[in-house]
């Protein structure tokens, strides 16, 4: 699991969701709590889609070249699911059972901080979105050792 490497375009300094994804997950953990909360779902959306190619071999298609293409449809319901583990805020919910995040919610979520609103500022929002591309831009794969 990890993000595509975008940038901001109101971070001055350069930082790109790269950057962000990684001080994210320094801080609050939200990838690793994502796989804690959710391994079985994650597994069986692989296993799926796995059981979805082997069919297809076995009913006399050619078996896939690329794996990652092959589980695509997997990777697509993981990355679907950390999107909504963010914005239901089920995030937070978890980050607080694990009782060593501090600082969730956000206090950026609780005001309101969105860099999307031209005054900057609106409702409370979920914590970790605020321009929606660290959410937007999250991705995971499978690869082959």
């Amino acid at each position: 699991m990890g993000v595509y490497d975008l940038p901001y375009a109101h971070d001055k300094d350069g930082k790109g969701t790269g950057d962000v994804a990684e001080i994210l997950e320094a801080k609050y953990h939200p990838m690793e709590l994502y796989w804690e909360s959710h391994e079985n779902e994650i597994v069986g959306h692989i296993t799926e889609a796995m059981a979805g190619v082997l069919e297809s071999v076995f009913m006399g298609a050619p078996p896939p070249e690329d794996l990652t293409q092959a589980v695509q449809s997997g990777c697509s319901q993981i990355d679907a699911g950390f999107k909504m583990f963010l914005s239901s805020r089920e995030f937070e919910y978890q980050a607080r059972l694990a009782g060593n995040i501090l600082d969730v919610p956000t206090k950026a979520a609780l005001a309101g901080v969105n860099h999307r609103k031209k005054l900057k500022k609106g409702a409370r929002r979920p914590s970790l979105i605020d321009t929606g591309l660290y959410e937007s831009s999250f991705v995971s794969w499978v690869e082959r050792d």
